[in-house]
Parts: structure tokens; sequence; C-alpha cells
């Protein structure tokens, strides 16, 4: 048996004060505990874990192919249903020809990676697959929105910095 350390014992042999922080600790850490408080004899010890900073790192993600939509197609209006009165309203503008970029998220929607940045695409331009197009920011996590086919931007629906709900059309583009 190996001889305890001064530090370990309290001179008759009973369990010192390093040792029961020790099995406190690893209570902690057993039970997933972040902080202990003990109160023994009118004595008061608490032990706190130190949170690792978490860096926020923005993350791609990615869009999957259900998630555009073709815009403008005859007989979506066909089939919608003709239950609900008929609303007179102004004539809206035509929807550009071509496929939606939807949000994948709720969030905020961005056109350029800070204030004073170029956006990441105009209309017009030419984009690659993988291509940063747009980024959504949720909870402080900025999303990489990327383009997932060779395309060419027709029009952007959204103004920078406007909230944007899940599955909301954000960017028109043109294959």
């Amino acid at each position: 048996m190996a001889k305890k350390t001064p530090a370990e014992t309290n001179g008759n042999g009973a369990e010192g004060p390093l040792k029961t922080l020790k099995s406190v600790y690893d209570f902690m850490i057993q039970n997933g505990l972040d902080s202990v408080e003990i109160v023994e004899d009118g004595a008061t010890v608490k032990l706190v874990r130190r949170k690792a900073n978490v860096l926020q790192v923005a993350v791609p993600v990615r869009v999957p192919m259900g998630a555009y939509g073709p815009i403008g197609t005859p007989g979506a209006a066909a089939a919608a249903p003709q239950s609900q009165p008929a609303v007179q309203h102004a004539a809206p503008a035509p929807a550009p020809a071509g496929t939606a970029v939807k949000s994948p998220m709720m969030g905020i929607f961005y056109r350029a990676p800070s204030p004073s940045s170029p956006p990441f695409c105009k209309e017009g331009d030419v984009v690659k697959p993988g291509h940063v197009i747009c980024m959504i920011e949720a909870m402080k996590v900025f999303n990489e929105i990327k383009a997932e086919f060779p395309c060419t931007i027709v029009k952007c629906l959204v103004e920078n910095g406007k909230p944007v709900k899940s599955g909301q059309d954000l960017i028109i583009v043109a294959r």
C-alpha cells in the first residue's frame, strides 16, 4: 500500500482535504455539473468548473436541391385552392423567371461578409458550384449559403440586413 502524503491525510489517517476536493471534482465530471457547494462544520467550499472559450465559426450550410423551387411555373395558380374569396389587389410585378434559392433557416440575411465589403454576388454574375452567394446569421453564427450548380444571378429579392424566414425566397438564379 502506498504511503499517503501529509496533504492527503490530516495526521490521524483520515482522508485529507486534497483527496476530498479531488473526489468532489470527479463527482462533478461524472455528473456533468458546472459547480458544487459544500457546507460542513461552518466551512463553505465552492468548486466551479471553468468552461472552455468556444469560438464561433461560420459553418457552411449546404442547401439541398429540394430547397430550390421553380418560380412562375405555369399551372401553379390553377393548382391553388379556390375556396378562399378573391381579394382585389394591385397587380404585383411579374416574378422574374428562374429558380429561387430559398432560406434554409430563420435569421438575418446578408449579401456581403461585412458592411464595408462588396456583396458576394450581384445581378448578372455567373457563379460556380460552391460559390458563396449570401449569408444568414442565426443565433450569432453566420451560415454561408452556396450555389449548388452553375448559374447566373437574376435578382436578389431580400434587402441586406433584413430578417428572413425558413423557406423564404432569397435570390432568383437561372441555370
